[in-house]
């Protein structure tokens, strides 16, 4: 509805886009500030990725200044390419019926192209310090006429080294400007930062936590490490998601990726060892739906602005609630609702009680999803000792021998440790009862309980051996 935009003082060309673009409601962050910035006060704004920023600064730049320029009005500074990329079709789209013209400039792509990009003239420029201060030095970026500044993600770019390109840049532009600065965190350099170079500004701080508790479920499966891949199918294969899939090393991604494409799966990856071309490829096959689910690292996820999303899944458990929160941030945007899913081990359960305690709300505890009738499933589920062990590596076990078939808890170990090849030490308690009996054995030696145990007999009695996994 184009009225919900426009309560808030959004220009009605500016509402209609959104409102094209499938957003529904404006989120807490374009509340804050759109009213502030579209009076041109300077603003700081802690506000992370998901909380829909860019909306917000968009809309200010759009609302404030003229269309049909040769020389850029305003400027965005991002740290990294693809937020580059991203922050430059964004304020397209928004721009549908100003016809602001933005260009995205950054290094690790051709310049030549950007260049005559900027030559032809634009409106506003989303570029990197790197790439804009080159392109300044170069002579082919004049920012003599800029009236709005905006530096977004600004913890990172100063955490990145970015600082004296940013001052670079600073001085290359009118002192006297419209400055809007955007950082997930507020360290001190932020600040400095902020008050070094803007005039009175007001602080906003929006947590990306009062997004996603609205528009999120989130649950967790235990699942050990051997098992995730076959929880992760059967979640692909009933609820077909568009889906980011997080993983911690850049080998695990390609491994998940390659392991999923041979089922059929239309996976992509990325991380950071790939070539800019061909990350650049992978993003925009996700964004337009040529592939169905992205596998990522949390360093080359970082700056992706996708707000169709349907499900992030931690395939990888992250350590600490700041990168749990960037990567669930990843859906349940721009109105629509998503839906998180963490595989947690049993070593990482603390982890879910640490988190739950941080943004004040259960995460809930759910079993793998059950396969439809007659549905195979993908890949199929191992026993993953690891899992089921107790703290001393110790799993149960039910043997069909007992005090009818004149065991004692000595013998029946005796037995086990002749035909298993299983050392006594390894063995735990025994609770032998009258058909069968409960047997603890250390976790290493699980296989040869199951398999080399089975193929024993006692006075022609063919042995049973079942996994107490409850």
């Amino acid at each position: 509805m184009i009225s919900n935009f426009t309560e808030i003082g959004i220009p009605e060309h500016i509402a209609k886009a959104m409102d094209e673009m499938g957003w529904e409601e404006p989120t807490p962050i374009q509340i804050q500030s759109i009213p502030l910035g579209l009076e041109k006060i300077d603003m700081f704004a802690q506000a992370q990725t998901g909380t829909g920023k860019t909306g917000a600064y968009g809309t200010i730049i759009l609302g404030t200044i003229e269309s049909g320029k040769k020389t850029p009005s305003a400027i965005v500074l991002v740290p990294t390419r693809e937020l580059a990329t991203q922050v430059s079709g964004e304020l397209s789209k928004l721009s549908k019926y100003s016809g602001h013209v933005s260009v995205p400039i950054y290094g690790g792509a051709s310049i030549e192209g950007q260049l005559k990009k900027l030559k032809a003239g634009c409106d506003i420029v989303a570029g990197t310090p790197g790439r804009v201060r080159d392109m300044i030095t170069r002579g082919a970026l004049n920012l003599s006429e800029i009236t709005t500044l905006v530096l977004d993600e600004a913890d990172r770019m100063l955490d990145m080294g970015f600082k004296d390109d940013i001052e670079f840049i600073l001085k290359a532009m009118p002192k006297q400007r419209h400055t809007l600065l955007f950082s997930a965190t507020m360290q001190e350099n932020v600040k400095q930062l902020a008050f070094d170079y803007m005039i009175n500004p007001k602080e906003i701080s929006v947590s990306q936590e009062e997004v996603i508790l609205d528009l999120t479920k989130q649950y967790y499966i235990s699942v050990g490490r051997r098992n995730k891949s076959w929880a992760l199918c059967r979640i692909l294969d009933i609820d077909e998601p568009k889906a980011i899939i997080f993983c911690q090393t850049k080998k695990m991604v390609d491994v998940l990726a390659e392991r999923l494409s041979e089922f059929d799966y239309r996976v992509v990856a990325i991380h950071g060892d790939m070539p800019q071309s061909k990350r650049e490829k992978v993003i925009n096959d996700f964004k337009e739906g040529r592939t169905d689910v992205l596998i990522a690292t949390d360093v080359a996820a970082r700056g992706l602005d996708i707000d169709d999303i349907s499900y992030v899944i931690n395939y990888d458990m992250p350590d600490d609630i700041d990168t749990y929160i960037h990567r669930i941030g990843r859906t349940g945007r721009a109105g629509h609702e998503g839906t998180a899913v963490s595989f947690v081990t049993s070593e990482e359960e603390h982890l879910i009680k640490e988190f739950q305690m941080r943004i004040g709300i259960d995460i809930e505890k759910r079993c793998v999803p059950e396969a439809e009738p007659g549905q195979k499933d993908t890949i199929k589920r191992v026993i993953d000792y690891d899992q089921i062990s107790d703290p001393f590596g110790m799993c149960k076990f039910e043997v069909n021998l007992g005090k009818n078939d004149g065991f004692g808890r000595v013998s029946l170990s005796d037995f086990i440790s002749r035909n298993t090849r299983i050392r006594d030490i390894s063995i735990g308690k025994i609770e032998i009862g009258d058909e069968s009996s409960v047997v603890e054995v250390h976790k290493d030696y699980g296989n040869r309980m199951t398999m080399d145990l089975t193929k024993a007999k006692f006075k022609s009695k063919k042995i049973r051996v079942r996994v107490i996994q409850d």
